[in-house]
């Protein structure tokens, strides 16, 4: 198997864990899927709308430097989410990111 077939099998990986975990009520980040469906739209091109109020709250609670762990991460883009659309969104709620994201 190539690194390409691992790189796969890894993403896939990651994405049930993350998608198996959010859907059976645990957090990701200390987000609900509640809480990431809330802020698809704003994180989605090609025009994505504000952030609504719930998006806000989401990301008010979450562990920022948790998500900023997944920017360069495969796995937002297979979702339809812009990596750095999304990590406009908190700015855009007026939370600041973590120096180090």
């Amino acid at each position: 198997m190539g690194s390409s077939s691992y790189q796969k099998i890894t993403i896939l990986a990651i994405f049930f864990v993350v998608v198996l975990g959010v859907a059976n009520g645990q957090m990701v980040c200390k987000m609900t899927l509640g809480d990431f469906l809330a802020c698809k739209s704003a994180a989605t091109p090609p025009n994505p709308p504000p952030p609504s109020a719930a998006c806000c709250s989401g990301i008010s609670h979450a562990d920022l430097s948790c998500l900023c762990s997944f920017k360069n991460n495969t796995l937002l883009p297979s979702f339809g989410i812009d990596p750095n659309l999304a990590l406009q969104l908190p700015k855009k709620c007026k939370i600041p990111l973590p120096s180090k994201c």
